[in-house]
């Protein structure tokens, strides 16, 4: 018969930890005496990041006596209190590999369902001083798992656990736990956790993810808004840069500048994915050659590939580009990249751009057109005004080989003229938005780039409207929106050069934040100098377990430390446990 050993509670508090502020619950301590259950919580504990923890289907963590044992010896501590990985019950009984998703159990006056394994986080091992423990809990078969409450009641230090229903695929909690995070998955367990209605919803996505042969975009439990800013994850068409040629470059407003690259060997160019972008590598008079990335324009034809900059007021590389670069200068190209791309369907698409934002929607107005594609299409476009509006006769030509395209383009700084009903003074609102007629209750997809305002303000209107928040799509040309559970945010600071000494190995550019700086040993790993240098990172584990770091890697080598427990994609790292070998060029 399992048993209640103990009962531990802990409200959050803040930890600095590694020169940052960590608002957590994972400081839990043993109770005496009977606790009221509730559905959310257990009387008297809390957690400080609910997106990765607790809520309902996480409102109790239980983590086995046999484990601290087992940690014990393999750590060699004698100092593992009960409550220090982080649980609420701690247990005799009830293994990982025995207990199943779906089960329920009895503790006292409450009743409680398994829903999923513990989530991989780094707090876990910050409180057990141990910084790869979120690893070694996955790679030891050693989670824990979270119950909710089907049941309030009192429970107590030594009640009996007894087990009430089974679940109904009998799929363990370490064998769940392994076919996340694990490589090797068996598909016939994945078709099991398909159909574990008790699973929780976060992990329920993940595993429809896999079954549908993609890699999860997000670590279970994340906000489902930050999913389509997850980085890319695809083999490059080709490793490193490459030369290629100038072929062109053509004006298309006083600040925009399209520039149409060719190779120099006449060798065919892999096909690019309209809403990839190319990342470009230029020599700008600094002793560090400039990395930047822009999105194609327009869909690859005759081999060649179009790009198209805007000249940004302080923008060194843009500043380059539109007063020195000419037609027939070499410059150096890696493989179109991203995941902003043109999903295959049949449902409406909705195209919204603001500015230079229109780049990479051209491009799929571009491959839309050449199809002849029978899907409405909305094409929706902000500019300061006629004299800045890029691509205004391509565009429209595009949309009239489409039989069902609508058009609507706002100028903010300038009145339409009386023959121009598809143009309007103003921005885009969320009542205009719903007088264009796209559809609310169909498969529509739609893709926005612009500034960071003007998509957050355009995806709410159109999730407003009814569209389904995954069929909004969002590029974001800058570096992505950090992912750091439980950080307390600070002000912003724009990317810099480390503190301290210069580093003396090889150079490491962070491409979508312009820095260039040389490697140190005295950081951990390449998160750990981006941190250094105020980049938005992206993380959970920091022990190579959840991918939530997984990022392009553009050229160079690099070498982990610990090894990854599941390997990430052919062209990518995982910056939280990697470092240089060479030079790198990271999507960051």
């Amino acid at each position: 018969m399992a048993t209640l050993l103990s009962v531990n509670v802990g409200t959050p508090k803040d930890v600095s930890w590694q020169g940052k502020t960590v608002h957590t619950g994972a400081w839990k301590s043993p109770v005496h005496g009977p606790r009221m259950v509730r559905r959310l919580n257990i009387d008297g504990d809390g957690q400080g990041d609910l997106a990765g923890h607790g809520g309902e289907m996480r409102a109790v963590l239980v983590y086995q006596v046999e484990s601290y044992q087992y940690w014990q010896k393999h750590l060699g501590r004698d100092d593992l209190t009960f409550g220090i990985f982080g649980e609420n019950f701690t247990v005799d009984g009830l293994p990982d590999e025995d207990v199943c998703i779906g089960d329920r159990y009895r503790i006292g006056e409450a009743e409680f369902e398994v829903t999923q394994p513990r989530v991989t986080c780094y707090r876990v091992g910050m409180r057990l001083g141990e910084p790869d423990m979120a690893s070694l809990l996955v790679a030891h078969h050693r989670p824990g798992f979270y119950m909710r409450v089907i049941t309030e009641g009192h429970i107590h230090a030594g009640n009996e656990i007894t087990l009430t229903r089974k679940g109904p695929e009998e799929l363990s909690v370490a064998d769940t736990d392994a076919l996340l995070y694990l490589p090797d998955r068996d598909p016939a367990k994945l078709r099991k956790a398909l159909n574990i209605p008790a699973l929780s919803p976060g992990w329920q996505q993940s595993f429809r993810e896999l079954a549908a042969a993609q890699p999860p975009r997000q670590e279970p439990g994340w906000p489902g808004e930050l999913t389509s800013a997850q980085q890319p994850r695809q083999e490059p068409g080709w490793p490193g840069f490459k030369t290629m040629r100038v072929a062109r470059i053509v004006p298309e407003t006083p600040t925009v500048s399209s520039i149409y690259l060719d190779t120099t060997d006449s060798t065919p160019l892999p096909e690019a994915r309209p809403g990839q972008y190319l990342s470009i590598r230029l020599a700008v008079g600094e002793p560090a050659p400039a990395v930047r990335s822009y999105s194609l324009s327009s869909t690859p034809e005759a081999g060649t590939y179009r790009i198209s900059v805007k000249h940004e007021p302080h923008g060194r590389v843009s500043g380059y580009v539109h007063t020195s670069l000419r037609p027939g200068d070499l410059v150096d190209i890696a493989s179109p990249r991203g995941t902003f791309v043109l999903d295959e369907g049949t449902g409406p698409v909705v195209l919204i751009s603001a500015g230079i934002g229109a780049t990479p929607v051209l491009a799929m107005l571009h491959q839309l057109a050449a199809a002849r594609d029978p899907r409405p299409v909305w094409w929706i476009h902000t500019a300061h005004d006629r004299a800045h509006h890029a691509f205004a006769d391509e565009t429209r030509t595009l949309l009239a080989q489409l039989p069902n395209a609508h058009q609507h383009v706002y100028y903010t700084a300038e009145t339409p003229h009386p023959d121009e009903p598809h143009i309007t003074q103003g921005r885009p609102t969320a009542a205009s938005l719903a007088a264009m007629g796209i559809p609310a209750d169909a498969d529509a997809d739609a893709y926005i780039c612009g500034p960071l305002a003007f998509m957050d303000d355009l995806g709410g209107y159109l999730r407003d409207h009814g569209l389904r928040p995954e069929r909004i799509h969002t590029e974001q040309f800058s570096a992505l929106p950090a992912i750091n559970p439980g950080v307390t945010p600070t002000a912003a600071i724009r990317p810099h050069q480390p503190p301290g000494p210069p580093g003396t190995g090889p150079l490491i550019t962070f491409a979508r934040s312009g820095i260039t700086t040389p490697w140190s040993p005295a950081h951990a790993s390449l998160l750990d100098l981006a941190e250094a240098c105020d980049i938005p990172t992206r993380w959970s584990c920091r022990t190579g377990v959840c991918h939530t770091c997984i990022t392009h890697l553009v050229s160079g080598d690099i070498t982990y430390t610990p090894q990854p427990l599941d390997p990430p994609e052919p062209g990518t790292i995982l910056v939280c446990c990697s470092q240089p070998t060479t030079e790198v060029v990271l999507d960051l």
